[in-house]
């Protein structure tokens, strides 16, 4: 890093090729990987996670939104883009220019793409008990109606499974309904002479917990993709040694030595309880970091030792007590999420902190951070 950057992601490009080739492990021989890239690829950078799984030999991405898609082939990514959010009519001259795959998720949603006037090819989602968007799973009527829209190509059929992190008895009663539920949708579609296309049932924790669906064309990973789970105390049935692809680091600006007694921060929330040396980090929670961490409830590494959270996080930067770490000065590290000499500090660890999920916390990482891409020691 240079001294122009006051706060970045690093990604490691050899732990997602890795993580990848880890969760292909567990596919049967007929199934892909999709990498789900929406929400800037949960707060890593949409753009070079989906080059490196490109260059990793995956062809499918899931997005949230039209835009997203545009995005991503603007960018150079081929193959197969889905968008796994609702798309409205304005939407549809991005889905058409950029060759976007798009979830249909219900014969209103159908009828309105239909409308448009153009062809698309599209995805339809079927609510097998998630019971957010989606046609019924007993609805066969309705599917088949989309079949025979003018405008439309069916090219695949999916679902969402709800309780796949529940890996408990009745979560997975849940999820093997679910599960039932679909494949007696496709079963019924295609005894009426319809193909239902490439299918695909789970995310991450679906592959996890249950293993590869024999059937399915793809299984939609998400945030094993990028080495994490959801909550660092989530347990799977499947564990395979998945690496965390992100590190998130900010610059020591100036340092400040406080008498015991002395107050720092809005409102005076850190109060020196002895001769202190606080830190001035240059990120905040403009840059997506929880204001919730205040006050000691996070901590960062600096110089490979534990430092906590002084006072209240800013907009823009915040304060690390360093106090009995030596030789702290203007320009160093200190790390956020990552590895900082012998010392770790991972994603869950803070999202819990932060009362929220890991998922959460990646995602909203703000724009104004460089991704700035490493090799990293998993190549």
């Amino acid at each position: 890093m240079t001294a122009s950057h006051r706060a970045w992601i690093e990604l490691d490009a050899g732990a997602l090729r890795h993580n990848a080739a880890q969760l292909r492990g567990l596919l049967p021989p007929e199934c892909g990987l999709m990498a789900v890239v929406k929400a800037n690829a949960y707060g890593h950078g949409a753009v070079p996670c989906a080059r490196i799984c490109q260059e990793a030999g995956i062809t499918a991405f899931g997005v949230a939104t039209a835009a997203e898609g545009a995005q991503l082939r603007e960018s150079g990514i081929r193959g197969e883009i889905l968008v796994l959010g609702y798309s409205g009519a304005e939407d549809v001259p991005l889905l058409v220019r950029h060759r976007l795959s798009q979830a249909v998720a219900g014969e209103d949603h159908a009828r309105l793409l239909a409308s448009c006037g153009v062809p698309l090819r599209v995805h339809l989602k079927l609510d097998s008990g998630m019971h957010r968007l989606g046609f019924p799973w007993q609805g066969l009527e309705a599917l088949d109606r989309v079949f025979a829209c003018r405008n439309l190509r069916v090219a695949g059929l999916f679902t969402h499974l709800s309780d796949a992190e529940t890996p408990d008895d009745e979560g997975l009663r849940r999820t093997r309904r679910q599960v039932r539920r679909f494949f007696q949708a496709v079963q019924g579609l295609r005894r009426a002479g319809r193909n239902p296309g490439i299918l695909h049932v789970q995310g991450s924790y679906g592959l996890l917990n249950c293993g590869g669906i024999p059937g399915c064309g793809w299984v939609r990973a998400g945030i094993a993709l990028y080495g994490v789970l959801s909550a660092p105390g989530d347990v799977t049935h499947f564990a395979p040694d998945l690496r965390p692809v992100l590190s998130l680091r900010a610059r020591c600006a100036q340092i400040r030595s406080l008498p015991s007694g002395d107050r720092a921060g809005y409102d005076g929330a850190f109060i020196a309880r002895r001769p202190t040396t606080l830190a001035l980090l240059t990120i905040g929670y403009a840059d997506g970091w929880p204001r919730s961490l205040s006050n000691g409830t996070g901590r960062v590494l600096v110089r490979g030792q534990s430092a906590p959270i002084a006072g209240l996080i800013c907009m823009d930067q915040m304060l690390a007590d360093v106090t009995g770490i030596p030789g702290v000065s203007p320009g160093d590290t200190a790390t956020l999420i990552g590895r900082d000499g012998d010392a770790v500090l991972s994603a869950g660890e803070s999202a819990q902190a932060a009362g929220t999920i890991t998922n959460e916390l990646l995602s909203r990482l703000g724009g104004r951070l460089e991704r700035v891409v490493v090799s990293g020691q998993s190549d």
